[in-house]
């Protein structure tokens, strides 16, 4: 439920949806682990206070992701969604629903830390970083410019992937 002044293009018009960056409260990290997969700048603390997550937000432009009725009620909060389902999934898909997602960049950020990954350019630089049937299955790494995390798409990004891509798809946007 989207109330006050709803995230669309109208209200910010110098930044398009694919440039959206979020903060999401306590109660959303399964949430901003799967907008990290799907490329968007996400922040998550776990223990973060309504007034330390509101500070950031304004400081750095951010949309309030949240499940607490009470903390969009606080008066001169304006950029915010209020999720509504308890399954993460449901709230992507709410999520990219009501803010018209349609471009996204997969294993573009850590879903950890929320930093940049960059692709590792010779495979022989993470052999004794993965396990050896990792190394020898698969071709392409990532590591995460911030926290050094090694990531490789196996299959949970592979069934994500196919789950999303038919309602991507369905809805004009694409998986990049």
């Amino acid at each position: 439920m989207l109330r006050r002044k709803e995230i669309n293009h109208s209200l910010a018009p110098d930044v398009p949806p694919e440039k959206y960056q979020f903060i999401a409260d306590a109660m959303l990290g399964r949430l901003a682990r799967w907008l990290r997969f799907l490329g968007y700048d996400t922040l998550y603390y776990p223990d973060i206070t309504d007034s330390n997550l509101i500070m950031i937000a304004r400081e750095q432009g951010r949309v309030i992701l949240t499940r607490d009725t009470r903390l969009v009620k606080i008066k001169g909060l304006n950029h915010y969604v209020l999720i509504s389902s308890n399954d993460s999934f449901h709230q992507l898909l709410d999520l990219i629903g009501k803010l018209q997602l349609t471009q996204f960049h997969l294993f573009s950020r850590c879903v950890a830390c929320n930093g940049q990954l960059m692709k590792v350019s010779d495979k022989s630089e993470v052999k004794d970083v993965v396990p050896e049937f990792i190394f020898q299955q698969i071709t392409m790494f990532s590591r995460c410019r911030s926290c050094g995390r090694i990531f490789w798409e196996g299959s949970h990004p592979k069934k994500f992937k196919e789950k999303l891509n038919s309602i991507i798809q369905f809805n004009g946007g694409s998986l990049t």
